[in-house]
This record gives structure tokens, sequence and C-alpha cells, in this order.
């Protein structure tokens, strides 16, 4: 029985790599529809909570992994020697940035070189990191081909970028149309048939050049445009004009506006990112994207507008923020979420510590950090206790992260001064006390 056969009669066994926001909500994707998952991952401690059927990520929740862990559909290893096990191979690692801004594939070649020993001929190998184009022919084809099995014949080698959205409650991994290109029209064949197992609508495009320059462009697309509005928000301060009533107002128009909105830097695991990954790439073809480049660095600038902001707000009531005792509401990158993946209240923080200021989060999502790539030194640092009496003690609040479960009332009666960079107050029709808000 080949391996197209085996996933339509859901036989084949699905291997997913990196069990986090992305592979895991997929592991349960494949599970519910009837399918044997085995989860890898370095992390012992995703493992160990898989097996005991408890979630690990806020918006996700335990029932149907634990339901899935005790119908036997559902375990995770970091034995990579059970790699043999599975008809598809799913990795979903990270592909961050190095300090200079380039391309950091390690997680990517580190996971495939653990991989390529174990792997056999019918196997499919889906690579779902965001990465730059021509990542599976330069990076995958030749580690796999290096064990003597030939792409397109052997082994059949597709990318496929993920599209989570966190907390999202209209869109999951199982509805999300899913891009897939193989590197060959074999390779296609089988992703498209992979994919189409457990996600509704499957977009097949002619290479894997394609698929990988599809994620970018998704994402350069959102962060110029929140570039530019991000740009607009200083130039409107400076006019004495609120930005956002600015945006509610051409949002009205039917056609021809998308609303973005400002915010104290860009976070996540893909915006702040993935455009790098083309102005890299498009140097090797003397390229200089210029418009991407600009975008990033106004986007960067933010966190420091916002501290220059809250400075001016402390001046106002003669006060420093050097030796002010400051709380930042939300951790999380965005709301509702327990990601803090890439979050500019980290950036906040820092900047803001270094001004001699004492400083504190609030995030009920997060309520102790766990260890960062970028951030070691806030690791174990936890959540403030929520209470009238602790937020009244803070010389200045800064909304970073706008999540539903903030008392933001309680908030306006407690503080003596907030700092609002989401928005959040006038949304929610609450009004401070004069002087007491200040948009950044």
């Amino acid at each position: 029985m080949n391996t197209i056969d085996k996933i339509e009669n859901k036989s084949a066994v699905i291997g997913i790599i990196g069990l986090g926001y992305v592979g895991l909500p997929l592991a349960l994707a494949f599970i519910e529809k009837g399918f044997k998952c085995i989860g890898f991952d370095i992390d012992q401690s995703k493992v160990d909570s898989i097996t005991k059927g408890k979630s690990y990520i806020d918006h996700i929740p335990s029932g149907p992994l634990a339901q899935g862990v005790n119908d036997g559909l559902l375990e995770a290893t970091t034995d990579f020697s059970r790699i043999p096990e599975v008809e598809a191979v799913i990795m979903a690692v990270p592909t961050p940035l190095n300090k200079h801004f380039e391309p950091d594939l390690s997680y990517v070649t580190m996971t495939m070189d653990s991989v390529a020993p174990y792997l056999r001929k019918g196997q499919i190998v889906s690579l779902e990191s965001t990465t730059y184009p021509g990542t599976c022919e330069e990076e995958l084809k030749p580690r796999i081909e290096s064990q003597g099995l030939t792409v397109g014949e052997d082994i059949y080698l597709v990318y496929s970028p993920e599209r989570e959205d966190p907390g999202n409650a209209h869109f999951s991994s199982k509805t999300i149309p899913k891009v897939v290109g193989g590197t060959t029209p074999a390779c296609a064949e089988h992703g498209k048939v992979l994919y189409e197992s457990a996600i509704s609508s499957v977009i097949p495009v002619s290479s894997t050049q394609v698929a990988e320059f599809t994620k970018l462009l998704e994402n350069i697309y959102r962060a110029v445009n929140i570039g530019l509005v991000n740009e607009l928000k200083v130039a409107a301060d400076a006019m004495g004009i609120d930005i956002w009533e600015v945006i509610n107002a051409a949002a009205t128009k039917p056609f021809g506006f998308k609303a973005f909105y400002p915010g104290p830097g860009l976070g996540g695991h893909c915006i702040p990112i993935d455009p790098f990954y083309l102005t890299w790439k498009a140097r090797e073809f003397g390229i200089h994207t210029r418009f991407i480049e600009l975008a990033g660095e106004i986007n960067r600038s933010m966190p420091k507008y916002v501290v220059s902001g809250t400075m001016e707000a402390l001046n106002e009531r003669k006060k420093s923020l050097n030796g002010s005792k400051v709380l930042l509401m939300g951790l999380a990158y965005k709301e509702d979420v327990d990601d803090m993946r890439e979050s500019p209240t980290f950036e906040l923080m820092d900047l803001i510590k270094a001004q001699g200021a004492d400083v504190h989060y609030y995030d009920p999502h997060i309520p102790v950090i766990s260890p960062t790539r970028e951030h070691a030194n806030w690791t174990g640092y936890e959540s403030t206790e929520w209470s009238a009496e602790n937020i009244a003690s803070f010389d200045v609040v800064i909304i970073a992260t706008h999540h539903k479960a903030f008392n933001l009332q309680e908030l306006v009666e407690s503080a003596a001064l907030i700092v609002d960079t989401r928005n959040a107050l006038s949304k929610n029709g609450i009004e401070g006390k004069p002087g007491q808000v200040k948009k950044a």
C-alpha cells in the first residue's frame, strides 16, 4: 500500500515536530479526523503534559487533547528514532532572526539533521516554519538526498506555511486555507492529499518557492501597513489629532480601505520577523527592499516613542521616569492569549528599567515569565497582584496589550496616570479623570 492510499484510508501515522502554537493545534486537527499522530519535541515538559492530557497553551483546551491521548491517537516523544513509524514528517520549529536581523535557520537545519538518518522511502517531509524562498531546495533537499534518497521518487518534500492566529475564535488550523507547494509534481500531489485529509481547503501552488514567498507576502503586507499607521500616529499626535478617530472614520469607506491600528511595537512569531527573511534573500539578487526595511525601522521605533510619551506625561506631573514605579499591563503580544513571543512589552520593560524605574507587569494569561531567547533576564518574573490598592501605588500604568480580562473601570478609579497605547479606554467608552489618561 502506498503513502497516498494510507492517508486516504487513515492508516497513515502523522509525525509533527515542534509542539508549540503551530504544531499542537495541527496535531489536534489530524486526530480529529481519525489519524494517529506522534508529536516530537526536544522539550520534555511539553511531552509530559501531552502524556497527561494537559494543554500548556492558554487558548487550546485540554479536553480534545486528553481525548486523543485516551483514544491512543496522540502521543508525544523526544525520541527521533521513531521517525520511521510515520508516513508524514511535518516540521513546525522556530525561525527567528539573529542580532543582525538575518535569518536563523538553525532550528530547521538541526531538526532536519536529526530526522534525516531515520527517513525511509515513501515518507512526506513538510516544512511549515516561515522562511525565505529557496529554503526547501537549498537546505532540506540536500540533507535528505545525502541519505541516498531521491526527492520526488523516494521522499516527497513540500512546503506549507503555517497560518495560525492564536486566540482567533473564527478560524482554526482545520479551517484556515492551506497553501501547499511541492519540490516536484509528485511531491505536490502527496502534500495536497496529506493536508486535504485534515484541512477544509487546500490551495496548491506550483513550487515550494511560491509557497515560501506567499507566507512572506502575507506578513509583509501587514508589517508595512502597520508601519504606515504608526508613522501617521506620530504625525497626528504632533498635530493634536486623535489617530484612532481618524482610522475609525476612514474605515467607514466600504471599498479601497482596510483598517490597521498603531501600537507600542510589533509582536508575535511572524510580523516582526518574516519581512527580514525576504530582505535578506533579496540581497542575493541585488535587490534592496527599501519599503520593507523602512516599515521595520518605524515599527521598531515605537517602544521608544511610548517611553518618550510616558516620560513627558510624568514630567507634566513634576515627576521623572527615573525612580518611578511603573506597571505594564499586558505581556502577551496580542489580546486574550498567553503568547509572549517577540512581545513589545519586553522592549518597553527593558527601556523603562534602563531609565532607572521600578518595572512591574500584570497579565492574567502569563502569571510568570518563562525562558525566552531574547529576554532571559526577565525569566521567573511574576505578574503583580491586581488590587485597587496595588494599582494606586504605581506612578504610571501603561496599557501595552488590551486583554478582555482587564478591569478597565477599576483601573481608571485607582491609577494616578495611564498611558494607553491601544486606545483600550476610549474603545470601551471609559473616561478617565482630567489629565489622567494619555494616548501614546
